[in-house]
């Protein structure tokens, strides 16, 4: 479907899609309107709606013993507070620069002696976005209905 979706897109057809998929909006529109409770509560592009979340973060995750001295270490790299969620062990924050920040975390922590379990830098998702705009998930409302 997705295919013929961008077959008709591409040969000038405009199409209104109406999905409660968030991937698949992200995936085929130019542009996303976001509706809560029957009211549009935002409007534009995928990377414009995620920009008004905000930018990428900075997630590593460690063992115990180096959760401290990697929160300095994100903290510093960052320029932002570090957030730990203790049950995963995962340190992260938000970041402006990027892969720059990421590479720079690398080699504090390489020089550190620390390896770290995972690394990652992440953009916001569009649940991210709903989440954010909504103050719950996508699929909460498909729950409500069905009860």
């Amino acid at each position: 479907m997705w295919g013929v979706i961008q077959e008709l897109v591409k040969g000038g057809v405009t199409l209104l899609l109406t999905t409660q998929y968030l991937e698949e909006a992200d995936q085929l529109a130019d542009e996303i309107a976001v509706i809560d409770h029957g009211k549009v509560i935002a409007r534009g592009t995928s990377d414009a709606l995620k920009k008004q979340v905000g930018g990428e973060r900075l997630e590593i995750v460690v063992d115990n013993a180096n959760t401290a001295k990697t929160m300095e270490i994100v903290a510093r790299v960052s320029g932002n507070a570090a957030a730990l969620d203790e049950g995963m062990r995962q340190i992260s924050a938000p970041v402006s620069t990027g892969a720059t920040a990421l590479i720079e975390a690398l080699r504090e922590l390489d020089a550190a002696g620390i390896h770290p379990l995972d690394v990652a830098l992440k953009r916001p998702s569009l649940d991210d976005v709903f989440l954010s705009l909504t103050g719950h998930v996508a699929e909460e409302k498909k729950e409500e209905v069905a009860k």
